[in-house]
């Protein structure tokens, strides 16, 4: 199975290497995993308008032909009972560790929060209501809930929604609902896809619409999310997960390679490493190939590797530094020794920056604080990672008393004139006379 990996690895003396730079550059970008034809889009928009015409009729059918479920309206959310039921059969000591996680990210996004800083000129208010998507196909993602939810309650949202694709046994995996109850949110319904993403847009009979769209999914459910922006704000246009490392001589080449593996088992995934080791290339390589073969998840995991992954070797530190913030990973691993720190000084652009041999992007996954909800596919150059503060909407105080509009009225009067709009100025003028 591993055989095939021997191509991965791109050495700065390959004569086509740019070309193969190029392609990997390519395979990343999440344009390319959202191509999708004419009659993929108007599947999609006709989803959508459904949605938003028949309501809960549109979300049953389509539940009924996407996830083999059939659930009638009054079945779309989770009982109290169900949540509760959850919450007490789960073992204790993965509760433990859920809800220490939990507390983490609390206190980070707590320590990052802009919306209790007090300014004359800005007000901060609580976005009222946030639908968050929770992927439910390949396996439980209780992490997701931690990642977006959390940050959403230190913000202050009243009321978070949770959508997730009824793919176990008929429901929601119950450690999905386990985490559901354990951060006090009741309001879960067992949809999922397009339609879901349709109904906490426009809502439906049993759904409420709400006013952001939050979290990870297939690219159905990331393109449903591209459509309705605007109606409802959204986090990103997120596609696979990814992980680029930079490493030299100085890492340990197992453990580069493990956490290449980490990614690409999401299948899809992609793990990128940039070195300017040809030696250490060579060894990461090897590692690959003895350890793939003992994953549970061996055959999707080393398809991603042959097709969304690569070893490049460059000259220099200072070429990897420059495709690093060319590429803006999701997840950027720096694993260089003592120079690892002031290279993470170096990256402009990454979506999570992991410095030092004891921090894979497994720890940032499920533990440190900061959401791993982040932007993807070199979107890192604009997109920022998921936060408190996403979930607060900003809003401009002006207020000025006779004597301070006194003091600027001719200022502010010949600019209104100069754009020609004269009821503006008059506006000011008006408020001049004795």
């Amino acid at each position: 199975m591993s055989n095939g990996l021997d191509k991965i690895l791109i050495p700065s003396s390959m004569p086509e290497w740019h070309e193969r730079l190029r392609e990997i550059h390519a395979r990343v970008r999440w344009a390319s995993y959202f191509d999708y034809g004419d009659k993929d889009d108007a599947a999609l928009k006709k989803i959508l308008q459904d949605v938003r015409t028949r309501k809960d009729g549109a979300v049953q059918e389509y539940t009924r032909k996407f996830d083999q479920v059939i659930l009638t309206p009054d079945e779309f959310r989770v009982g109290e009972e169900e949540l509760e039921k959850a919450h007490k059969e789960i073992d204790k000591d993965l509760l433990k560790s859920l809800h220490q996680a939990i507390e983490n990210v609390r206190e980070y996004q707590t320590e990052i929060f802009i919306g209790n800083k007090r300014h004359p000129g800005i007000k901060y208010t609580p976005i009222k209501r946030v639908g968050i998507c929770v992927p439910g196909a390949s396996a439980p993602l209780p992490s997701t809930i931690i990642m977006t939810a959390v940050p959403a309650q230190v913000a202050g949202v009243e009321e978070i929604v949770i959508v997730s694709p009824p793919r176990y046994k008929g429901s929601i995996h119950p450690v999905i609902l386990a985490v559901c109850r354990e951060l006090r949110i009741g309001e879960v319904y067992r949809i999922g896809g397009a339609q879901a993403v349709a109904a906490l847009a426009f809502g439906t009979q049993t759904i409420t619409p709400v006013n952001k769209i939050v979290g990870p999914g297939n690219k159905w459910v990331q393109m449903a999310k591209k459509e309705v922006f605007g109606r409802v704000g959204i986090d990103s246009i997120a596609g696979p997960s990814e992980v680029l490392i930079i490493a030299n001589d100085k890492a340990n080449p197992a453990w580069v390679a493990a956490d290449m593996l980490s990614q690409a088992e999401h299948n899809p995934g992609s793990a990128i490493l940039f070195t300017d080791s040809q030696d250490l290339a060579e060894k990461v390589l090897d590692e690959l190939k003895k350890q793939v073969n003992k994953l549970g998840r061996a055959e999707g995991t080393a398809q991603c590797l042959t097709k969304f992954s690569g070893i490049i070797v460059f000259k220099d530190i200072n070429n990897v530094i420059t495709q690093a913030n060319y590429f803006a990973a999701e997840h950027l691993e720096i694993q260089c020794g003592d120079e690892s720190r002031e290279i993470a000084e170096r990256i402009e652009n990454a979506g999570a920056i992991f410095i030092g041999d004891y921090s894979p992007v497994a720890v940032g996954d499920y533990w440190a604080g900061p959401s791993h909800t982040l932007p993807t596919g070199m979107t890192a150059k604009f997109f920022s990672a998921l936060s408190a503060n996403d979930f607060i909407k900003s809003t401009s105080i002006i207020e000025y008393d006779k004597e301070k509009l006194a003091a600027c009225a001719e200022d502010i009067i010949r600019l209104a004139e100069a754009e020609g709009l004269d009821a503006h100025a008059k506006s000011i003028r008006i408020r001049q006379r004795k």
